[in-house]
């Protein structure tokens, strides 16, 4: 009877690491499904929020990037959030594109098409942000009336990693 015991330990103690090696082998390779593309680096990028001069009061969102990978624009949302001056906010979806409409934004309506040069964010060029681009969008003064001094935060978002790469406080001149 006691031969018996040592080897229903080690049978035990062989099913028990079966066992664990099982579980970590289907986490461990299940997981690999789930790993996306790192997003690209925006390394300097700049903005501003200046008083269209076609005069009605309009804002024109100017977004430069400065230094960084090329990002094709079809990967970016720009998520605009004017809460703090005028309780909206948005996110501009389906880029490039040649107008802003209902079709192209979610949330709030804050944009008034785009400013005389949409700049990369424009269906009529390549489709990909490049260092030393701008691209521009008009925040519309009837859907959103900024004064002197209110801030508004943009924020680019690369879709495929859900990862923000601009964040900009910009403030209404």
């Amino acid at each position: 009877m006691r031969a018996a015991t040592p080897v229903t330990a080690v049978v035990l103690m062989v099913v028990v690491v079966v066992v664990l090696a099982g579980t970590v082998a289907v986490f461990t390779l299940g997981s690999t499904d789930t790993i996306s593309s790192p997003a690209p680096l925006i390394g300097q990028s700049s903005g501003e929020l200046v008083r269209d001069t076609a005069g009605g009061g309009d804002q024109i969102v100017r977004l430069t990037h400065i230094a960084g990978d090329d990002v094709a624009v079809s990967d970016l949302d720009v998520v605009v959030d004017a809460t703090a001056a005028c309780g909206k906010r948005a996110r501009i979806v389906d880029l490039p594109t040649s107008t802003l409409g209902p079709s192209t934004y979610d949330g709030d309506k804050l944009f008034d098409f785009y400013s005389p040069d949409g700049g990369a964010f424009d269906a009529n060029t390549d489709g990909v942000w490049r260092p030393g681009e701008t691209a521009t969008f008009r925040i519309a003064n009837r859907d959103c009336s900024l004064d002197s001094g209110d801030t508004i935060t943009v924020r680019v978002v690369h879709t495929p990693s859900e990862t923000v790469v601009i964040e900009d406080t910009l403030t209404a001149s």
